[in-house]
């Protein structure tokens, strides 16, 4: 709908530029009384979006940022499919069950009288509210079949875990008994957990890559211990959840003989997120549970208004269908050699980040070699600066470092921590070395007045040489220098 004169029209048809609407400001608070042309709606939000950061520079995130154009052209062409159609749509659904043979990388067992059963969901923190409700679920049901009280659920997890756990847990009305991690032990210790284990506790989750510092947890001695004391006490059953949101895509190429699957006889169900190391743009999220006696049936809703007969055990209803064969594309396209690849090399990649950091001497690493590939790192010294400065001047080079505290008990250790995904490459990798280096360097200029314990000689020292500088005038000088070094590199 035009409501201007015909003249205003012709000339934004000529140039938008040229038009009002890049003198008007977009709505903030409520829906605008007139319409706009497409082309002036699309290029003022694509103009506002440039203000955001590059994504593969992104390295706080663990969600994949690039796929190629051939799987972005299925993406576009599945965009305006509804999932849940499933009588609409049952190719769509076909994939989806396809995508289940990730339950294989975990050693679920898939023969004709047994099988294991799984879901799609929006991300892991989907997987993870399904997965304990199962358990949750399963407990009760057991709890009422004895005739005991079954109002006082547990969960036994570490102090490390990420916050949808400390969502399902309130939510859900079930008790959070965390492990609290310690210096120099930054996940959840399998023997004090095993101590928190009681009647009530619905299972113990344990996290195959913690989001801190990228850290297997110990599943195997976790499974061990937890067996001797059902076996010793004899008074209950309880299950492990793994969290393998991160680590569940790489465990199975990187390290395959570490048992924290389903070859383990008390792990019952494993999360993993498909849009993380599994390649896949954000929204997309997997549930596997060892066999179908691990998903009360009465958690499942069965539904026929759609066109036929459907199960359905999710939160919400409505999902886009892209992700799922976003998912399929990858699984197929890639294979095992192809993910085996990638997560060789985003391995190597971080060890080349993790030694230019050693090299330095300044940072004691936090991470693991054998884990996700994330370098964790902490200063050695901060009496002059600390980790949120040094990412506040990372972003000035493009990168989005994150810097945080440990979890409770070891909150006074700061941390920077570098995400390598797929799309990161070697280049950028002694890239960001190379800025990390810089960024310290410009600190150390900027403080050098101040890091001598005697400020009166310093001050002495610089009026007899006739310099009197300040931090600004340090802060200028560096500006400077960084500016003729990039230009004798564009020079060059």
């Amino acid at each position: 709908v035009f409501l201007k004169p015909a003249s205003e029209s012709d000339l934004f048809l000529h140039s938008n530029f040229a038009s009002r609407y890049v003198r008007d400001s977009l709505p903030r608070f409520s829906m605008p009384e007139h319409s706009m042309p497409k082309e002036a709606a699309y290029q003022n939000i694509h103009d506002e979006l440039q203000l955001d950061a590059i994504p593969k520079l992104n390295l706080a995130s663990f969600v994949t940022t690039s796929m190629e154009e051939e799987c972005n052209k299925l993406i576009m062409e599945s965009i305006n499919k509804n999932y849940v159609d499933m009588d609409e749509y049952p190719i769509t659904t076909d994939l989806h069950n396809r995508c289940l043979m990730i339950a294989r990388l975990f050693h679920a067992e898939i023969e004709e009288n047994e099988n294991a059963v799984g879901a799609g969901t929006v991300g892991s923190s989907e997987a993870i509210m399904l997965a304990g409700l199962a358990f949750k679920k399963k407990w009760q049901n057991k709890r009422k079949a004895e005739g005991k009280s079954y109002d006082k659920p547990n969960l036994v997890t570490g102090s490390n875990v990420p916050v949808c756990w400390e969502k399902f847990a309130r939510y859900f009305e079930v008790e959070l008994r965390e492990v609290e991690v310690r210096e120099g032990y930054y996940v959840m210790d399998p023997a004090k957990a095993v101590e928190l284990v009681d009647e009530n506790t619905i299972c113990v989750a344990a996290i195959l890559g913690s989001t801190y510092n990228g850290e297997f947890e110990d599943v195997k001695l976790l499974n061990d211990l937890l067996l001797q004391r059902i076996s010793k006490l004899g008074k209950w059953e309880t299950g492990i959840h793994v969290d393998g949101a991160s680590g569940g895509f790489i465990a199975p190429f990187l390290y395959p003989e570490l048992e924290w699957d389903f070859r383990l006889e008390l792990v019952k169900s494993i999360n993993v997120s498909g849009h993380k190391y599994g390649l896949v743009y954000a929204g997309i999220g997997w549930v596997i549970w060892r066999n179908k006696e691990e998903l009360p049936q009465d958690l499942i809703f069965h539904i026929n208004y759609l066109g036929a007969h459907q199960p359905t055990f999710t939160l919400n209803f409505s999902k886009g269908s892209s992700q799922i064969i976003a998912q399929y594309y990858q699984l197929i396209r890639l294979g095992q050699e192809g993910y085996r690849s990638i997560m060789e090399n985003c391995r190597e990649n971080a060890k080349v980040v993790k030694e230019n950091l050693e090299k330095s001497g300044r940072f004691n690493i936090v991470s693991k070699d054998n884990g996700v590939p994330v370098v964790a790192f902490s200063l050695k010294d901060r009496r002059q600066y600390d980790e949120y400065k040094i990412s506040e001047m990372l972003r000035r080079h493009g990168w989005i470092v994150p810097a945080y505290p440990m979890p409770p008990a070891a909150q006074h250790i700061n941390v920077l921590r570098v995400v390598i995904r797929a799309e990161f490459s070697r280049t950028l990798a002694q890239r960001l070395a190379f800025d990390i280096h810089n960024v310290l360097h410009e600190l150390e200029k900027v403080h050098a007045p101040i890091m001598t314990n005697n400020t009166e000689e310093v001050n002495k020292g610089l009026v007899e040489t006739g310099v009197k500088k300040t931090a600004m005038d340090a802060q200028s000088e560096i500006i400077s220098e960084e500016s003729n070094k990039r230009q004798k590199i564009m020079a060059a």
